[in-house]
């Protein structure tokens, strides 16, 4: 398979479906951005941490490349007009949302309560979470802004929340386990 095709000289890129859009429209800013935010991941997951926490990143970044199919899917091309699907593309489902939810709930139970807003760092794994976070977030607000526009399925947004949510946990969590300093924000006082 040749990774050059030259259909993209032009500025424009295909969907899935066939469709062709400019490379700077939202959706594929959309799904570009899930793309960066799953490479980071993959920086997170190459830590060295916890092999259960890496077993966690690499299911979500599965679930990341299938949210990545639904952004890239041109949706008049998705269904048929009866509304059966025209292509095969795994959905997000409530039970991939609900792992995230199971996870951030055990790690929590093994960390102080929070009482500040935390300034990212304290270690250079935990800061590359605190990227990953970032990234998601700006991954959501793409999506909603396509959603917006050109809906799509909807656990797409709730599983980048609770994503978003996930890794703020994590970094936490890997705070906490790395024995690193979590430095509360405190404003200064004028």
């Amino acid at each position: 398979m040749k990774i050059y095709t030259k259909t993209g000289d032009n500025g424009t890129t295909a969907l899935f479906g066939g469709s062709r859009v400019p490379k700077n429209h939202i959706r594929i800013e959309s799904y570009g951005t899930v793309d960066e935010l799953n490479s980071h991941l993959g920086l997170v997951r190459d830590q060295n941490i916890n092999k259960h926490y890496q077993a966690v990143i690499i299911k979500i970044q599965n679930k990341l490349f299938t949210i990545g199919a639904i952004l890239a899917t041109d949706p008049e091309k998705a269904t048929l007009k009866n509304g059966k699907a025209r292509l095969n593309i795994e959905k997000i489902l409530n039970e991939d949302i609900e792992l995230l939810e199971h996870e951030m709930d055990a790690m929590n139970k093994t960390l102080p309560a929070m009482t500040h807003f935390v300034l990212p760092g304290g270690h250079q794994t935990v800061s590359f979470c605190h990227i990953a976070r970032c990234v998601c977030r700006r991954a959501e607000r793409l999506a909603t802004a396509l959603f917006e526009i050109e809906p799509f399925e909807d656990n797409v947004l709730k599983y980048l929340n609770r994503l978003s949510d996930y890794l703020f946990v994590l970094a936490r969590k890997l705070t906490y386990d790395l024995q690193a300093d979590e430095v509360k924000w405190i404003p200064e006082k004028h």
